[in-house]
């Protein structure tokens, strides 16, 4: 216990999975109960190393190339979603599929076949290389265009600007993207923006949790792994904020000197992060001297979403198997 470390967690909510991470793992649980081990998933299902282990430990078997995959096996494509080019060759190679694509990443990639087919060129604003982002510009052959920042918005060249279109990552920064958007049509007056913003409810919803508790607090602590985006995100809003903020894939992470002179610890989670992993992360700081932990008020998300057809477990047995995992008792 430290002299001088944390008395009180405060936690966020909302804060941990979101509907579309829930709904990707039950796929592939759903999908090992009914067809049995392996299950191949391409990419990593969601971006936490906690859950893609436990479905390792299950019988799910993660690749990146469809030549990894056995002829006449089970595919589940990530919540991220997928180009159309994997797409067509996963269907030709005669794959069993089931797509754990986010329905609001399908919405994106809906949004941009209907508008292309009206003339539309676009411009997306995301992270380059994100399987997000891999997946959505996938949806058309050319005609849309990457920017990062308000930077690369002077440097894209469309073909024509009269039926432009912006999309956006559906885990970015809600402050960053605004603006981007807004150089977007400093540049180009008549682009088209979305009826309702591509960025998630989810994503909306822990940023907002975020900009209420950062000033409450000495320190925040945001539980994701390294390559989730959104809970990148959380931390840097925490920053710009001027908190302290750390973002760690489990308590192990987690260092005493941290927590020197902060008696107040902020505690969120990424869309991706179980809430075990939460759960330990306070333990580990009760450890350093905590003892209250105290939940604020915030947004109740009841939002679920339909799994894909063909996934319905039939015996009482199979709907046991997937009742019981640890992973579905924290969605």
């Amino acid at each position: 216990m430290m002299k001088n470390g944390p008395q009180e967690i405060l936690m966020a909510e909302p804060r941990g999975f979101c509907a579309g991470v829930d709904r990707a793992i039950e796929i592939v649980e759903r999908a090992l109960a009914k067809f049995g081990a392996p299950i191949y998933v391409r990419h990593e299902i969601v971006h936490n190393t906690y859950v893609v282990n436990e479905l390792k430990d299950k019988g799910a078997i993660f690749i990146e190339e469809l030549d990894e995959v056995p002829p006449g096996a089970t595919l589940v494509f990530s919540a991220h979603g997928v180009s159309q080019a994997i797409q067509k060759e996963a269907a030709r190679r005669g794959f069993q599929i089931f797509d754990a694509t986010c329905p609001l990443v399908t919405k994106v990639h809906v949004e941009v076949a209907k508008l292309h087919k009206e003339g539309y060129e676009f411009i997306m604003i995301g992270h380059k290389g994100h399987p997000e982002v891999e997946g959505t510009m996938g949806q058309l052959e050319s005609g849309i265009h990457l920017v990062e920042d308000v930077a690369d918005v002077a440097r894209i060249a469309p073909a024509q600007t009269a039926l432009l279109a912006v999309v956006t990552q559906t885990t970015l920064s809600v402050d960053d993207a605004a603006e981007i958007t807004a150089a977007v049509k400093a540049r180009f007056p008549k682009v088209r923006s979305p009826k309702m913003q591509d960025i998630c409810y989810a994503t909306q919803n822990r940023q907002d949790a975020v900009k209420v508790l950062s000033p409450q607090v000495d320190i925040l602590i945001v539980v994701g792994s390294p390559t989730s985006s959104n809970s990148n995100r959380l931390r840097e809003l925490a920053a710009k904020l001027g908190t302290d903020a750390y973002m760690v894939d489990d308590a192990s992470e987690l260092q005493e000197a941290w927590f020197e002179g902060k008696s107040r610890v902020g505690l969120t989670a990424g869309a991706s992060a179980p809430e075990i992993l939460v759960k330990q992360v306070i333990d580990r700081i009760r450890a350093l001297g905590a003892v209250s932990v105290r939940k604020m008020d915030g947004i109740e998300e009841t939002i679920k979403f339909p799994l894909p057809k063909g996934l319905k477990l039939d015996s009482p047995a199979q709907v046991m198997e997937v009742s019981d995992s640890q992973l579905h008792q924290l969605s």
